[in-house]
């Protein structure tokens, strides 16, 4: 049976697909956003972002709520598409709000 290591599990879960800073920027761009091209500049500046912020924590010696195995280079590319996902669920329904009403 073939499994994943932990540095994979965290890259899928909470530290980076799913971060919920990334995920939080990327459905506020992807809100405010009046062009579908502009979820791109979303996904990076939810990746970018949430990966400063966690920086940031680190560097005050506060606790991280999230603990990690992989690095920021690794967590990057899967932060990027869950902060894109969210903003392209988040630019689809503020369109279908804007149509409808």
């Amino acid at each position: 049976m073939m499994t994943l290591s932990d540095t994979w599990i965290d890259l899928f879960t909470l530290s980076g697909l799913l971060n919920p800073f990334a995920l939080l920027i990327g459905i506020y761009l992807g809100w405010r956003a009046d062009q579908p091209v502009k979820l791109w500049i979303a996904g990076f500046a939810a990746a970018a972002l949430s990966l400063m912020f966690e920086t940031a924590v680190g560097l005050l010696q506060l606790p991280q709520p999230i603990s990690q195995d992989a690095g920021a280079l690794a967590m990057f590319p899967f932060r990027f598409i869950g902060g894109a996902a969210a903003g392209a669920v988040a630019y689809w329904l503020n369109r279908r709000r804007r149509s409808a009403g």
